[in-house]
C-alpha cells in the first residue's frame, strides 16, 4: 500500500506541469490579453506597453511560464492582474464558502440517489423504475443554469420567498437564518444537478447485483425482498458508491462554478468565471492546478477507499 500510494504521488509533478504548461500556451493563444481588458480607449500606445512591461507580458511564453512556476515552487501562487490582490489570499476566502455549499449537497443527491436507485433496480420494468429513472433523465438534460433561474423567478422574485444573491443580506452576516433562506435556492439547483448520474449509477449497480446467485439462494430461503435488499444487495452497490466519495473530492472546488455565478454565491465560481472573461492567468492557472490535485488525491483516496471496504481486494490485482 505504501509503495502504491508513493507511486501515485510520483506521478503528480509530471502531469501538473505538463496540465499547467498546456493552459499557459492556450491562454497566450488568445487574441486578446488582461491588459486589454483594464485598458481604456484613450490611453497611448505607449501607457499600454508600460503596462505590459509590468505584467511581465512582453517577455516570450517560456519566460513567463518559468518565472510563474519559480513562485509556485517558493508556494507563492502570485498576484492577481486585474484585482491586484494576493491569490493565495483570495481562494483561502473562497474555498470555504464553496465547501458549505457543494458538500451537503453532494451528500443530500448521495443519499437521494442510494435509496431511489435501490428502489428503481429493485423494480426493474414496473412503475418505481420507470417513474424514477424519467425523473434522472429529465435531471440530466435540464441546464443547471436554466434550472436556478426558473427558481429564481418562481421563489425570489414572484412569490419572494428566498433572497437571490450572495450568501448574506447586509447587515446580517452572522445571522443562521438569513444564510438558510439564502443556501435554499443554490442547495436545490446543486441536489438536482447532481442526483441524476448517482441515481443511475446505483440502479444499474441493483440491476447487477439483482442478478446474482447469491439473490436467488436468498429467495430460495424464502427471504423477503425488503430484507434482501436491505441486508445483501445494498451492501454490495455501496461498495463502489464509496469510493464515488474520493472521486468528488473535486467538486469541493470546482463543483459548483455555474451556480454560484447565478447566485452570486461568493466561492470559486464567480471569482474563476471573472479571471477567465479576462484572461487574468495567474488566478486561472492557480485554480486549475488546485483542481488537479484534488483529482489525483480523490482518484487515490477512491482507491484506497476500495481496498479498505473489500479486503478481497489487492493492491496489483491480487485476491
Amino acid at each position: 500500500m505504501t509503495r502504491f500510494i508513493l507511486r501515485r504521488l510520483a506521478q503528480v509533478i509530471p502531469m501538473l506541469l505538463v496540465l499547467t504548461f498546456v493552459v499557459f500556451f492556450l491562454i497566450q493563444l488568445a487574441p486578446y490579453d488582461v491588459v486589454d481588458s483594464i485598458t481604456t480607449p484613450n490611453m497611448s500606445d505607449e501607457t499600454v506597453e508600460i503596462m505590459r512591461q509590468r505584467y511581465g507580458l512582453d517577455q516570450p511564453v517560456i519566460v513567463q511560464y518559468l518565472s510563474w512556476l519559480g513562485n509556485v515552487l517558493q508556494g507563492d501562487l502570485g498576484y492577481s492582474l486585474t484585482s491586484r490582490q494576493p491569490i493565495t489570499a483570495e481562494l483561502a476566502a473562497r474555498i470555504p464558502n464553496t465547501i458549505i455549499l457543494v458538500a451537503p449537497a453532494y451528500l443530500a443527491a448521495l443519499v437521494l440517489a442510494v435509496a431511489l436507485g435501490l428502489i428503481a433496480g429493485s423494480r426493474r420494468g414496473k412503475l418505481a423504475d420507470r417513474v424514477i429513472d424519467s425523473l434522472a433523465g429529465i435531471g440530466i438534460a435540464t441546464p443547471s443554469f436554466w434550472f436556478a433561474l426558473l427558481l429564481i423567478y418562481v421563489f425570489g422574485y414572484a412569490l419572494r420567498w428566498f433572497p437571490i444573491i450572495g450568501m448574506h443580506s447586509v447587515g446580517k452576516e452572522g445571522d443562521p437564518v438569513d444564510f438558510l433562506l439564502h443556501f435554499v435556492l443554490p442547495f436545490t439547483v446543486l441536489v438536482v444537478a447532481f442526483f441524476p448520474e448517482l441515481a443511475r449509477y446505483v440502479r444499474s449497480a441493483t440491476i447487477t447485483q439483482t442478478a446474482q446467485d447469491y439473490v436467488l439462494v436468498q429467495r430460495a430461503y424464502g427471504a423477503s425482498r425488503g430484507r434482501i435488499l436491505g441486508f445483501h444487495v445494498s451492501r454490495n452497490v455501496l461498495l463502489p458508491i464509496i469510493t464515488q466519495l474520493g472521486l468528488a473530492l473535486p467538486l469541493l472546488v470546482t463543483g459548483a462554478i455555474v451556480t454560484e455565478s447565478v447566485f452570486a454565491w461568493p466561492g470559486i465560481g464567480p471569482y474563476f468565471l471573472s479571471a477567465t472573461k479576462s484572461l487574468d492567468y495567474p488566478v486561472i492557472l492557480a485554480v486549475l492546478m488546485l483542481s488537479a490535485v484534488l483529482v489525483i488525491v480523490g482518484n487515490l483516496i477512491a482507491d484506497i477507499l476500495y481496498v479498505v471496504v473489500d479486503p478481497r481486494i489487492r493492491i496489483g490485482g491480487a485476491s
